[in-house]
């Protein structure tokens, strides 16, 4: 079966620790792209009472294969103790371009 590209959602405390995480990544080559949102106003709950922060977004762009070494780098360097790391998309189509060169920067990551 073919690898597909999938997008990961993860929240970081600050655009600083995305931008650290997301380099070692791309280090590794564990994927070929991330978009980071910086000042993002969130509000959840924690430990029994609403929470408001300033957050950052991390879209990870990789392969499916690649995706638990995304998450497990993402878990070791992450400040949170429950960081949100969830998978939003697998990509079926796409710009063919982008779509091989994805493949191309991700076809030897660095285990």
């Amino acid at each position: 079966m073919k690898d597909k590209i999938v997008f990961l959602y993860v929240t970081c405390g600050s655009e600083e620790e995305a931008k650290k995480i997301g380099k070692a990544l791309l280090k590794n080559r564990f994927c070929a792209s991330i978009n980071i949102y910086p000042n993002i106003s969130s509000i959840y709950w924690w430990e029994g009472k609403i929470e408001e922060s300033k957050e950052a977004i991390m879209i990870v762009k990789t392969r499916k294969s690649l995706a638990k070494l995304v998450e497990d780098k993402i878990l070791k360097l992450h400040s949170y103790t429950c960081p949100c790391i969830v998978q939003i998309s697998e990509i079926e189509e796409g710009n063919e371009c982008f779509i091989n060169w994805l493949f191309k920067e991700t076809e030897k990551p660095n285990i």
